[in-house]
Formats: structure tokens, C-alpha cells, sequence
């Protein structure tokens, strides 16, 4: 962890999201939560519909029941249409009501209401 990740160059400037919610407090929720987004499980029609809406990258770390979402969007990416248009496309409420039993959220609560996006306080500026 300690090596970082590699990031994707996109050839054009990006913009940043970041988000948080917690997780059930539950360790064997908390490994089906992490399992669902591994390589092998992960849904295809869901990375389709991000793709659709104009999500380039989105990362998403855990630290206990924490788990922190990093997405990066074209400069001018519209979060709330794009979230509102995300929500329509093919199996993501299925998607929706499958991950609400793993997180300490309302489970009728929409994506948006879950996660709770964070305010960037510190970066390191060009000069």
C-alpha cells in the first residue's frame, strides 16, 4: 500500500469527486462488500453505465468500516446529471438494492444520499 497507484493519463484536464460512507460494522459484510467490487465479481452493465455517464476512473479504499470513493470525470462533467442519468440505466437499482445490505445507510436511500462527498482542504499547488 505503501507504493501507491499508478494513475491512468487521460490526455485532457479532469476534475476529482471524493466521497464517504461507512459500511455495516460487520467483518464477514464487509468482505462480501469488498468481494462484490473484485475483478471477478464486479457487475459489467454497472462499469458500462459509468462509463456511459462520462465516469474516466473511480477508485474506492476501505479502511475498516470506512470506504472512501476517488472519481475522476472530464472538466466538464456534470455530477448531479450525471448521477440523476446513472441511476436510470439497465441493472444499477438492482445494483443499488444489493450493495444497501452491506452499508449504514437507509437501504432505500438513493446513491447520492449514501454518499457523502468531501471537501478537498489541502492539495499542493503549482507555482
Amino acid at each position: 500500500m505503501t507504493e501507491g497507484y499508478i494513475q491512468k493519463e487521460h490526455g485532457a484536464r479532469v476534475k476529482r469527486f471524493c466521497q464517504i460512507m461507512e459500511l455495516k460494522d460487520d467483518a464477514e459484510l464487509i468482505r462480501r462488500y469488498c468481494q462484490a467490487h473484485d475483478e471477478e465479481h464486479f457487475r459489467p452493465e454497472i462499469l458500462a453505465g459509468m462509463r456511459e455517464v462520462g465516469i474516466l476512473e473511480m477508485e474506492v479504499y476501505i479502511l475498516g468500516n470506512k470506504i472512501v470513493m476517488i472519481v475522476d470525470a472530464p472538466e466538464d462533467f456534470s455530477w448531479d446529471e450525471a448521477m440523476a442519468r446513472l441511476a436510470t440505466l439497465p441493472g444499477q437499482q438492482d445494483w443499488e438494492e444489493y450493495v444497501a445490505q452491506f452499508q449504514n445507510c437507509d437501504a432505500n436511500a438513493t446513491s447520492d444520499e449514501k454518499w457523502k462527498m468531501m471537501s478537498r482542504i489541502f492539495h499542493i499547488y503549482d507555482k
